[in-house]
């Protein structure tokens, strides 16, 4: 297989071969499956005159045009197909020259968790109708962006996923966001209001129960449901028509409620989406009904995804995967690497590496397929948004294969086509008119960076990780203090999160911990005593003089939360995905450390 680096260096610096173990199973990944025989996709910029012909071009909007040996240059932006005779037509993909990035962008806006962003109204987890909040909030503020993470689908079973980065699907979205009272026909109905006062009452737990959660809301929206059914909804029609996938992935949903969340342990007869097995699940009337149900669910989560997106532009978050068990490893298994999950070789802040379970395209089945699965998640992700965040956006130039059963360290880096998936990203951000981020921290080569450069992708610069003052970050950046899966600043200023790695025996990098809160104490001028909402602002004073394109604070940093959301490498030693915020959102009004911290940013 092409593509395969044998070696690496992590960002400890050390140096790794790959065991010859590890490069025969990756070998004999990308060799398996069925994959029915095709050309590549072929995919240009505007303006480049490949050889393609003799041809005939079917452009997007219908016309057609002739060729006799190279494309022509003024061909618009688009997906098109090549026709030459008695050959199956190859998919052509034109795309701008680079993202959506108006010259002179420049605004700030708060990260949220947003299950964590709990109103006094919510169901125990935050919603879109909190988001929606959020954004009034924001934009009093002059904030112009709010960076969420990833809505993506879990199963619809039960134990619910808690980890938004461990998604059935990357093309669909969670109905546990949904704001029931705000579904049209909830507030007809005395039984939701019943539960409504239950599901509240999980507001007292700091930990978030999204199997309760899930159970009420789904009890609350089937009652719902059995009215709604039976009148025509002409919106809904559009929207089941024109969302690619929503009848498959719908149709996996009823699969996974009567068999369970892991296709591969479904009978063998309804392991693939175009069986006639499934073909005649499908066709029975109540299973009918039921993916009706399902298409529904999605349709009222992109209805409210819209009206939080009005209040202020929402920038998405994109994983690097999806549950090899899930929706749409059901839907891509011809193109996806079996055996393999992606992660991470050691770093400082993961001394042990990292296995996220999530399986990886085929690079060359990708192309074969004609992107398809690629342009439907990037294009989902970025419906109603204003941006688009790539988690670990070095997967667009290669991802870190580990074979099942090998440690992290054992794993290799495999290359992706990389000019290919970063001009689709550019088509799809030019179309929804959204600035697209990338996550290029850890393990990074200079290509990459001058890739997504060139494609005007932003960086994403952390005061953790950079040993410049923020004065001296680059333009052509997202700029914020932390993440998800980093120290909170009042967890650093507390020593609390690196007591609670030790707890933990997850070997943290302790003198790279304290050089971080050295740099901070430089940054601030903070006494060893000082008190970390004064320190917190200080540091966020500190940001605002950085000349990024956008600038991020956290609301964990607003309330000085000292867990971090995830803590990588742990499983049910620590509460990932599950902690909401100390105090409802309403909270956030009128208090003096968000405000302070707004004025600090807006520049």
């Amino acid at each position: 297989m092409r593509g395969i680096q044998k070696a690496y260096t992590d960002a400890l610096g050390e140096r790794h071969q790959a065991p010859r173990a590890t490069i025969t199973a990756i070998e004999k990944a990308a060799r398996g499956g069925r994959t029915a025989a095709a050309d590549d996709a072929v995919v240009v910029r505007v303006g480049q005159r490949k050889a393609v012909g003799p041809a005939d071009l079917r452009l997007e909007d219908g016309s057609t045009v002739t060729v006799d040996r190279t494309l022509p240059a003024d061909l618009p932006a688009g997906y098109h197909q090549i026709v030459r005779r008695r050959r199956k037509p190859v998919p052509l993909i034109v795309a701008p020259r680079a993202c959506f990035l108006p010259k002179d962008f420049r605004t700030w806006g708060w990260a949220i968790q947003l299950y964590a962003a709990r109103s006094r109204q919510s169901w125990g987890m935050g919603d879109l109708a909190d988001l929606r909040w959020l954004g009034r909030w924001a934009a009093a503020q002059g904030a112009g962006i709010a960076l969420i993470n990833p809505l993506a689908a879990p199963a619809p079973t039960l134990p619910q996923q808690p980890s938004p980065y461990f998604p059935t699907s990357r093309r669909f979205r969670s109905p546990l966001y949904l704001r029931i009272e705000d579904v049209p026909g909830a507030r007809d109905l005395p039984s939701v209001r019943e539960i409504a006062r239950k599901a509240r009452r999980l507001n007292r737990e700091r930990l978030i129960d999204r199997d309760e959660i899930f159970t009420l809301k789904n009890q609350a929206l089937e009652a719902i449901w059995a009215s709604a059914r039976r009148h025509r909804d002409s919106e809904f029609d559009l929207f089941r028509r024109e969302q690619a996938g929503l009848t498959e992935f719908a149709t996996y949903c009823a699969l996974a409620e009567r068999f369970g969340p892991a296709w591969r342990q479904w009978p063998p007869e309804y392991r693939h989406p175009t069986s006639a097995a499934v073909e005649g699940f499908a066709r029975a009337p109540k299973v009918r009904d039921r993916i009706l149900f399902h298409q529904w669910l999605q349709f009222q989560v992109d209805r409210q995804l819209a009206r939080a997106s009005a209040a202020m532009p929402v920038m998405q978050d994109l994983p690097i995967g999806f549950d090899a068990q899930g929706a749409d490893s059901w839907a891509f298994q011809e193109v996806l690497a079996h055996g393999i999950s992606v992660g991470a070789p050691p770093d400082e802040f993961n001394t042990k590496g990292q296995n996220w379970g999530l399986p990886p395209f085929v690079p060359d089945k990708l192309r074969r397929a004609g992107y398809e699965p690629f342009v439907q998640t990037i294009r989902a992700c970025l419906r109603h948004a204003g941006g688009l965040r790539i988690d670990h956006v070095m997967g667009l130039f290669r991802l870190f294969w580990i074979p099942a059963g090998m440690d992290p360290k054992d794993g290799a880096y495999v290359r992706s086509h990389a000019a290919d998936l970063l001009a689709i990203v550019a088509l799809e951000s030019q179309r929804a008119q959204a600035v697209i981020v990338g996550e290029d921290l850890g393990t990074v080569e200079d290509d990459v960076r001058e890739g997504l450069a060139a494609s005007d992708i932003l960086s994403y610069r952390l005061v953790w990780f950079e040993n410049d003052p923020p004065a001296r970050y680059p333009e052509a950046a997202l700029a914020a203090v932390t993440t998800h899966d980093l120290p909170t600043i009042a967890g650093l200023w507390s020593n609390s999160d690196l007591d609670a790695q030790r707890e933990l025996g997850l070997s943290p990098n302790e003198s790279g911990t304290m050089e971080i809160k050295a740099r901070v104490r430089r940054m601030t001028r903070a006494g060893t005593g000082m008190d970390v909402a004064e320190v917190t602002a200080r540091v966020y004073e500190s940001l605002g003089k950085a000349p990024s394109r956008i600038l991020t604070a956290t609301l964990d940093d607003a309330m000085t939360v000292e867990e971090r959301p995830n803590m990588p490498a742990t499983n049910d030693e620590w509460p990932n995905w599950q902690q909401a915020l100390p105090q409802p959102i309403e909270s956030l009004k009128g208090s003096p450390l968000p405000e302070r911290i707004a004025r600090a940013l807006a520049r």
